[in-house]
């Protein structure tokens, strides 16, 4: 393409934006605000995962040794459930240290006085990769020669997998239905650019200029309102998620919430915003664009 049919086209797209000023700025607002709400629940939820992934590992697995075998025996227990592909981390505690953590748990409570080490089992905490095979593992563990019981709490591990599935899912269904409505503006924006130059686009029809340069301005116009939208949504959402997370931190004494730093998510961040301008404003325009020219050629 010439540098000059480049200058005409975006002469052109620049034109059919002041040409329905206020809708065009209506299109620019709904954008940002769709892309704001889209870009904060997918750093919602990013972060929510992240959290969620370290309460997983929280969420441990007892396995008890065989009392009638030794130390190193038991050791070697540890190995073996080190092996299985669904565990992270696999911790030996002797039956000593299993009464330190007693005691320490039951300080005060003469109920448990008298309990001594060998009255207690050498144990495997077992911490696992997902959590929601944690049914499977535990088969697993069963099969391992020395293991005689195990403990893990099932219930907590299918919170945190249904806290993610519908945090995942209610994400995926609110960001398309606001790219939808973006779209839908910026469509109905072009469209009335359009409308308001139909006679112009049947003169150049009538001198013989092709369907793709009558209808490239409009797509320029709707690309530029779709990044517009774009950017201000990303530079908004940058100021918005740093003046959160410095206000949550001053709340959060007990750093319970730690949020990632928005730089790290920078770069997806402006893939994500860029490719939702791109979409909503060259998806709505070349809509419009199509049905125009479809019912002007009837």
């Amino acid at each position: 393409m010439k540098i000059n049919n480049i200058g005409y086209l975006l002469k052109e797209g620049v034109r059919g934006i002041f040409l329905h000023g206020f809708m065009s700025f209506a299109a620019v607002v709904v954008t940002v605000a769709c892309l704001l709400i889209v870009g904060s629940f997918s750093i919602l939820v990013y972060n929510v995962n992240i959290l969620v992934d370290r309460l997983d590992k929280t969420n441990e697995v007892m396995a008890y040794i065989d009392e009638g075998l030794s130390v190193a025996e038991a050791k070697q227990v540890q190995t073996r459930i080190n092996l299985l592909d669904n565990v992270y981390k696999a911790e030996f505690k002797t039956r000593e240290q299993a009464l330190e953590e007693f005691v320490a748990d039951h300080e005060g409570d003469s109920a448990f006085s008298g309990v001594q080490a060998e009255d207690l089992r050498h144990r495997v905490v077992v911490t696992l990769e997902d959590n929601a095979l944690m049914e499977q593992t535990v088969k697993e563990l069963y099969e391992i020669e020395g293991v005689v019981n195990i403990t893990a709490s099932y219930a907590l591990a299918e919170g945190f997998s249904t806290l993610q599935n519908v945090l995942q899912i209610a994400s995926m269904v609110i960001i398309a239905v606001l790219l939808l409505v973006s779209l839908l503006i910026i469509s109905n924006t072009v469209k009335m650019a359009m409308y308001d130059r139909k006679d112009e686009i049947a003169i150049m029809k009538m001198v013989g200029a092709t369907n793709g340069f009558i209808r490239l301005p409009f797509v320029v116009q709707g690309f530029l309102l779709g990044m517009l939208g774009a950017g201000l949504a990303f530079g908004l959402e940058w100021l918005l998620y740093d003046f959160l997370v410095a206000r949550i931190a001053e709340l959060d004494t007990l750093r319970m919430f730690q949020f990632v730093p928005f730089q790290q998510l920078l770069v997806p961040m402006v893939c994500t915003f860029g490719a939702a301008g791109l979409f909503v404003g060259v998806v709505g325009s070349w809509t419009s664009i199509r049905k125009f020219m479809n019912a002007s050629a009837k």
